[in-house]
């Protein structure tokens, strides 16, 4: 019989419902039987016994809420009874064991890479159009449009074929009921014939990345995004740069020059920097940049991909458009992943702070000091003052979505999200935008918002970046890919353009956690040699946001 709940930790005192469920229902769990009382939807909890106001409500053994009101036994968690809540954390003196994972299998294993002068090794190559100011986007504009389609980086998807057939309806006078009832031709795809061969074989892309920073804000605004910018100027996956300054803004290019030497001080890649107030006209600035950047790009086209050991890998851990079944399918799979890629020596980054409440006390037990437990401490303790203080807290992050499909409080989702980091040692804490520097798992300051956290993760040296969803989510990154792994069949199903991987096989009872994890990380090796294109990579969706240090959940 399928299962049709699941007690995830034994302390819990709720199940989760794996279908949907109604009134009457038996289900069974622990060789114990519950009575269902009202209907449960799939991903929702279900209280195990009654709870009183006030009585803790834990899930993965910890505490994820407190009851408001009585919530019968058989009885949905919903945000009118359950409010958030999570224990207090401290530094203690840890005892904590990792045994590894075998990782047999793999040991011998390798990706094909593009290996760089820092000894690091990316997955990808690509030439970045880099502003220091938001005055320059219109510039960066320009030089894309003169770049990416005569190199033959243009993307593969067009729909214009369908505004024309629209026009064509307009001009024949069709009526508005008409235009809303078209049957359009399904989206046309340019074949490779149509495309113009690339005139650099071995540069993956052009990437040009426009932000609405660099002046006005605060001065620690402008040195965050040089470190930014900085790590993805020296990214392993990035052979070079064009850089347009205006000349007159916070972040000047003194800034970014410090910021590139403190992430690498024998930094060695192409590096052109122009700054319009100097030069002049836009031609003439436009006209330059050209010149520089295809002289950039043939030095970039010498790189080629070679043999490295996975123990070069550095992997981003990310969730967004979360559901009540990520914590239990895919960010658990992606755990095992991690752990298998730390056994093997390599490098894996857990982001998103304010999706790590709850679960502080085990991540600072998990340090491997306590200066690295202070650390990931205080960074939590004040950015969960700051929040507070603008009147949003870490228990407004929960997002509609995530309400929707049984994410009811932060401590809830947070302690689904904090699967992603596996069970191995944290090796380091990262206050944004820092440099992963240690092999081993890593804890990222950053905000829970998608793109922010992708954009951080990468530019601290995720060169692939694993993201889990729920509803469905089309993030990616300019520069690394990023593979989207579901978290359930029906979202695979209903949304495969944007879909790599589907987790939900965990949920169907087909796959273990274990089985799912070693078959991401062959994913993962496939990704990394260039052999399996990803779906963000081929929509070309580059998703590029800075954190300024606000509040941002």
């Amino acid at each position: 019989m399928k299962q049709t709940v699941l007690k995830i930790h034994p302390d819990d005192s709720v199940l989760v419902a794996l279908i949907d469920l109604e009134p009457g229902d038996r289900v069974y769990y622990d060789e114990a039987t519950l009575l269902v009382t009202e209907a449960i939807p799939a991903k929702h909890k279900l209280a195990i016994h009654d709870l009183a106001s006030g009585d803790a409500i834990t899930m993965y053994g910890v505490l994820v809420g407190q009851a408001k009101q009585l919530i019968p036994a058989g009885g949905r968690l919903t945000t009118f009874n359950v409010i958030h809540a999570t224990n207090r954390f401290d530094v203690h003196r840890s005892t904590y064991s990792w045994t590894p994972p075998a990782v047999d299998q793999w040991q011998h294993r390798s990706f094909m890479g593009y290996h760089r002068s820092d000894g690091r090794v990316g997955t990808a190559n690509y030439w970045l159009v880099v502003p220091l100011v938001f005055c320059e986007n219109r510039n960066i504009e320009v030089l894309q449009t003169a770049l990416i389609d005569d190199l033959g980086y243009g993307r593969h998807r067009s729909y214009q074929h369908q505004t024309r057939e629209l026009m064509a309806m307009v001009q024949a006078g069709r009526t508005v009921e008409d235009v809303l009832r078209a049957d359009l031709e399904p989206t046309e795809q340019s074949s490779d014939s149509r495309r113009p061969l690339r005139l650099f074989p071995n540069v993956d892309g052009v990437k040009f990345l426009t932000h609405e920073g660099g002046c006005g804000g605060t001065r620690q605004d402008a040195q965050a995004l040089c470190g930014l910018l900085a790590g993805y100027i020296t990214h392993p996956n990035v052979a070079g740069a064009t850089v347009l300054s205006l000349g007159c803004q916070n972040a000047q290019v003194g800034l970014l020059q410090d910021a590139i030497g403190e992430r690498d001080p024998h930094f060695d890649k192409p590096l052109f920097v122009l700054e319009q107030q100097t030069i002049g006209t836009e031609e003439s600035l436009i006209s330059q940049a050209l010149r520089q950047t295809f002289a950039g790009l043939m030095q970039a086209n010498a790189c080629v991909r070679q043999p490295a050991p996975l123990s070069k890998l550095t992997i981003g851990l990310e969730c967004g458009g979360s559901d009540g079944f990520s914590g239990i399918s895919a960010n658990p799979a992606l755990g095992h992943a991690s752990d298998l890629l730390v056994a093997l020596g390599g490098t894996v980054i857990l982001a998103e702070f304010p999706e790590l409440c709850g679960v502080e006390q085990e991540l600072c037990d998990r340090s491997v000091d306590a200066e690295t437990a202070g650390r990931f401490r205080d960074l939590m303790t004040t950015y969960a003052q700051r929040a507070r203080e603008a009147g949003s807290g870490f228990d407004m992050n929960p997002s509609p979505g995530n309400i929707r499909d049984g994410l009811i409080t932060d401590a809830m989702k947070s302690a689904g999200a904090s699967k992603k980091g596996g069970t191995s040692p944290v090796v380091a804490v990262l206050d944004y935008p820092e440099l992963v520097t240690k092999p081993g798992l890593n804890l990222l300051c950053t905000p829970g918002n998608d793109v922010e956290s992708t954009t951080a993760e990468v530019a601290s040296g995720a060169t692939v970046v694993l993201f889990t969803t729920g509803l469905g989510t089309p993030t990616g990154n300019p520069i690394a890919p990023v593979v989207k792994i579901a978290s359930n069949t029906t979202l695979a199903n209903r949304m495969p353009d944007i879909i790599d991987i589907n987790t939900g096989t965990i949920i169907d009872g087909d796959e273990t956690i274990q089985q799912a994890g070693e078959r991401l990380l062959e994913q993962i090796i496939g990704v990394a040699s260039g052999i399996i294109d990803v779906a963000a990579v081929r929509h070309g969706q580059d998703d590029f946001i800075p954190w300024k240090r606000g509040v941002s959940l």
